[in-house]
């Protein structure tokens, strides 16, 4: 356990120091603009002192990542992976303890700036949320279909561990050990935790053992052509050759240590791993494992929707949400129907959009350029818009990719991955086209918008890129926030002149009508009793989505609880706060800055983020 220095609270409250007049008729004091310049000055002082502390503590909570080092494109312990111990965690779990009971003790909250509380409140918010997963870490699911930790491990290796000098290259073989000790620790978790009834459904184990096997297939495994995690290794050593870094005999040597410790290290962790699923398998259910099932399992769930939708609505509540947006959607699609002039009603609509050749790009390499070459066509188009909606753009450049092969799945959801701070590693947005019937032609904007710009690039970003907050508040994460943004950029795009094709326009209603979708069918599936097979029916009857899309999303949210529902919670806020912006300032709302101040304080949960609005509606009126 690390030691840190205590900081002690010195304040010189206004009143305190002589700086303010009093009212001889009243008693009571009077602000005076030299009062108010010294409560001033006292805020700005706690704060700055409160903003180096945090800097102190967050480079000492980096320390406990290496990984996470790595992904903010620094170098430091370059050849270390993270300690996945139960040990580990209890250890980093009582660091962030001691550093909220030192921060409550060491700084007063009444004299700091409203920058600088929302900074103090998050900090507490986070060690709370930590606490309370710990709480439930054993009714962790580790190993899914759902990018678990065997896919993880080799996207980290292929695309944050960047190699520049021979001394890079020894990291990242000195890491493929890291990595299988990490492993074979998230197995033995897995393990205990299988052992007190939280394991996933069968589907889940087999995701889990067809990426394990893909990964581990090819040379230097067997004879096959080379492996993921062995073209990528000798990628990089023929980087460092052509740049001069490494000679011929060197590049020999390491390409020798690197095969070494993929078939030393690497594959016996993950046979051991694949030894252990298909001996579990046996005791796996079939369909719907709901969390509510599990060791208390209401108590577990309801933290799973506070933690996603940052909010305390109820399951119940968030299902009836779902179930009025759902109807108003349907509205909404029903119109557009009618306008392109469809005779049948909605489900036939629903049908002919899902099955007619004319909304699919062709299943063949040409077919998937073809699709890559259209979304960047797109982002090109809002990007051209976006100085006319946000004063504040991202520095970070957005690369468009195809989700490497031995994590593709057919249907299952395009992402984005961030880029570093200093924008040295481009965002990415991935997209899965395995399977092209999956990738419909009326769905390309809208992923696109909220993957990209303005979505989840711009918005992680612009986060990263803030130097008006401490640095832990550019790199945090909460769900109802960031995929809130998501989805409200995508209505957003509707608004900067896309879907100029009513199909499109179409598409947007059904990537919104996911999300409503989402809303009733999590909630259906861990607090209502749902089926796998009741959650595919209503979702097919209530979109255009394909079968296959359907059927990985409902098992997507089997495995993962209350995830799914921070979309369009976090989406109706971020319009409730939109509104009443418009409403309170009227002619002088201007657009652009309500934008700012939602992305320039980082992801909040969804209270801050309102407390912050309120504020900036408060300002711009005494302002006005």
């Amino acid at each position: 356990m690390r030691t840190v220095p205590t900081y002690i609270a010195i304040a010189c409250l206004a009143t305190a120091c002589g700086d303010s007049a009093t009212d001889t008729a009243s008693g009571q004091a009077e602000s005076t603009p030299a009062a108010e310049a010294a409560i001033a000055e006292s805020a700005q002082s706690e704060s700055e002192r409160l903003n180096a502390w945090f800097e102190e503590r967050y480079e000492e909570q980096l320390q406990f990542s290496p990984m996470q080092l790595t992904i903010q494109g620094r170098k430091e312990s370059y050849d270390q992976v993270d300690d996945m111990s139960e040990e580990a965690a209890l250890e980093r779990l009582a660091w962030r303890r001691d550093s909220v009971e030192e921060m409550e003790q060491s700084f007063e909250y009444d004299q700091l700036s409203d920058e600088a509380k929302t900074s103090y409140d998050l900090w507490k918010v986070q060690y709370e949320d930590a606490a309370k997963d710990h709480e439930f870490r054993r009714n962790r699911l580790i190993f899914t279909q759902m990018g678990g930790p065997q896919t993880w491990i080799p996207t980290f290796m292929a695309n944050f561990h960047r190699v520049d000098t021979r001394s890079d290259m020894e990291a990242y073989i000195a890491r493929l050990g890291g990595a299988a000790r990490a492993l074979n620790q998230l197995i033995d978790l897995a393990q205990e935790n299988a052992e007190t009834g939280a394991r996933p459904p069968t589907f889940a184990y087999d995701g889990v053992l067809d990426q394990a096997r893909a990964i581990t297939t090819g040379a230097p495994f067997d004879e096959g052509e080379d492996s993921a995690l062995w073209s990528d290794a000798n990628t990089k050593i023929d980087s460092l050759v052509e740049a001069g870094e490494v000679g011929a005999d060197d590049a020999v040597v390491l390409r020798d240590a690197a095969k070494a410790a993929l078939l030393e290290e690497v594959q016996p962790a993950y046979e051991r791993l694949i030894a252990w699923i298909e001996e579990d398998r046996a005791n796996a259910a079939e369909g719907a494992v709901a969390a509510s099932s599990l060791p208390d399992g209401e108590a577990y769930y309801a933290h799973r929707l506070a933690t996603s939708t940052t909010t305390s609505m109820s399951a119940a509540e968030i299902h009836e949400t779902g179930l009025a947006e759902v109807a108003r959607i349907r509205d909404e699609m029903d119109a557009i129907r009618k306008e392109v002039g469809f005779e049948g009603d909605l489900q036939a609509f629903f049908d002919f959009v899902r099955e007619d050749e004319q909304f699919y790009f062709e299943d063949t390499d040409e077919g998937r350029q073809a699709y890559m070459d259209e979304v960047q066509e797109k982002l090109a188009f809002i990007g051209e818009r976006l100085p006319d909606y946000f004063g504040v753009l991202p520095k970070a450049a957005l690369t468009v990719k195809r989700v490497e092969p031995y994590r593709e799945q057919d249907g299952a959801a395009q992402h984005y991955m961030q880029g570093t701070p200093d924008g040295s590693r481009p965002g990415i947005y991935y997209m899965h086209l395995s399977d092209m019937s999956a990738m419909p032609r009326p769905q390309l904007e809208v992923i696109a918008y909220h993957e990209g710009s303005p979505g989840h690039h711009m918005q992680i970003s612009i986060a990263q890129e803030l130097e008006s907050v401490p640095t832990f508040r550019t790199q945090a994460g909460f769900g109802a926030y960031v995929e809130g943004w998501g989805l409200y950029s995508e209505l957003l795009a509707l608004e900067m002149g896309a879907y100029e094709d009513p199909y499109s326009n179409f598409g947007r209603l059904s990537s919104e009508m996911w999300r409503a979708l989402r809303l009733v069918v999590d909630t259906g599936l861990h607090s209502k009793g749902w089926t796998e097979e009741q959650a595919i029916e209503y979702m097919m009857a209530n979109s255009p989505e394909p079968f296959e899309s359907v059927q990985s999303e409902v098992r997507r949210y089997i495995v993962w609880p209350g995830q799914a529902t921070s979309y369009k919670i976090g989406m109706l806020k971020i319009i409730e706060l939109r509104d009443r912006a418009a409403d309170a300032l009227g002619d002088d709302f201007d657009v652009r800055a309500f934008h700012d101040t939602v992305l320039k304080g980082g992801a909040l949960p969804l209270s801050l983020l309102e407390r912050r609005v309120d504020a900036w509606i408060a300002e711009q009126k005494a302002a006005g």
